[in-house]
């Protein structure tokens, strides 16, 4: 069957591998239908991503067919024939975060497509408890769920009290995401970013006004939109230590700021000023089942629309040459989907 292979860093090839065995208890076979494009994988082709080894099979935001279901004791709301989204992360159960709820930040965490071989393969075997169903959606969204639901795990990280500004950095998948269910939560979402066409998709698919061209003096622009003062919740979501970096001093006294993006490498700022606006730091990663839910929840309800975000396709064949162009923002690339029928 077809898989498509990152080999190393800028070396992607499409290859003939193994069919998958039938699955084993507490196992599902599934078909790839969808592949969404992430910014991790964009990351690892070019040889900067946490976690990530190679060879790998990438991919991790997927809507897959069910195909056969092993021996199993749970009760599922699934069966053969229907299609899913996928939880990609591999969790333990055990260790301390998963037994306190926070799976999504299991001490022996694998997920799918970084730590292990994820879904840019015709088919794979995965545990039954990974497949959501997820009626009405059509199948390209589902592939999208997981993405979203980095978005929505920030939002809840941060406590959002509705009617206060937020400030998203970065309107890559993750920020939309990010800003979406900001502003589901009733945020005030300003978007900070260096694309004017970002920019100018926030304002046409997100309905969102507030936009900052981050190279333009930030902060002047940021006082000016809040009457003199700065947000008390700032989103970075860029994955760029500058960004980062700076994204400190956007943050209001008594605010916090939420680091949806990481970086290969050490992240430093200033303690005095952090320790005088007693600033409340938070990571987000991945995302937990919860968020899931929810996410579909907003799908299933109209509540958000993705028909435009979805840009670029590319088809097995033509991903090995198609992949590279992505990393080029002149592409207008906002999300690129890999189909596999």
């Amino acid at each position: 069957m077809k898989a498509i292979v990152l080999e190393e860093p800028f070396q992607l090839s499409l290859r003939e591998v193994a069919e998958p065995s039938k699955p084993g208890r507490g196992e599902a076979l599934a078909r790839v239908k969808r592949v969404g494009i992430c910014g991790t994988d964009l990351h690892a082709f070019g040889g900067n991503q946490n976690f990530f080894s190679y060879p790998r099979i990438m991919g991790h935001e997927l809507a897959v067919e069910v195909l056969e279901i092993g021996a199993t004791d749970r009760a599922l709301d699934y069966t053969a024939g229907d299609q899913c989204c996928v939880i990609p992360y591999m969790n333990c159960g055990a260790c301390g975060a998963c037994r306190r709820g926070k799976s999504n930040c299991c001490a022996a965490m694998q997920v799918l497509g970084v730590h292990i071989d994820g879904g840019m393969r015709e088919q794979f075997t995965l545990p039954v408890d990974k497949l959501l169903p997820a009626d009405g959606i059509p199948v390209e969204q589902l592939a999208l769920v997981e993405m979203l639901c980095i978005g929505a795990h920030a939002a809840e990280r941060a406590r959002i009290s509705a009617g206060d500004p937020a400030l998203v950095i970065g309107a890559g998948p993750i920020g939309l995401a990010t800003a979406t269910f900001a502003k589901i939560a009733g945020a005030e979402v300003i978007v900070m970013e260096m694309n004017e066409a970002r920019l100018d998709f926030c304002a046409e698919a997100l309905g969102i006004d507030k936009l900052i061209n981050a190279g333009k003096d930030p902060t002047a622009q940021i006082q000016q939109l809040l009457g003199g003062e700065l947000p008390p919740l700032v989103f970075d979501c860029t994955g760029s230590a500058g960004s980062m970096a700076a994204a400190f001093d956007y943050v209001a006294h008594g605010g916090s700021l939420v680091l949806v993006g990481h970086i290969k490498g050490d992240l430093s700022f200033s303690d005095p000023h952090f320790h005088s606006h007693e600033m409340t730091l938070l990571a987000s990663r991945n995302a937990t089942p919860a968020d899931f839910t929810w996410v579909i929840e907003c799908l299933q309800t109209g509540a958000i629309n993705l028909d435009p975000w979805i840009t670029h396709r590319a088809a097995p064949e033509s991903i090995v040459a198609d992949f590279p162009t992505w990393l080029d923002p002149a592409t207008g690339v906002i999300k690129a989907m890999l189909s596999f029928d």
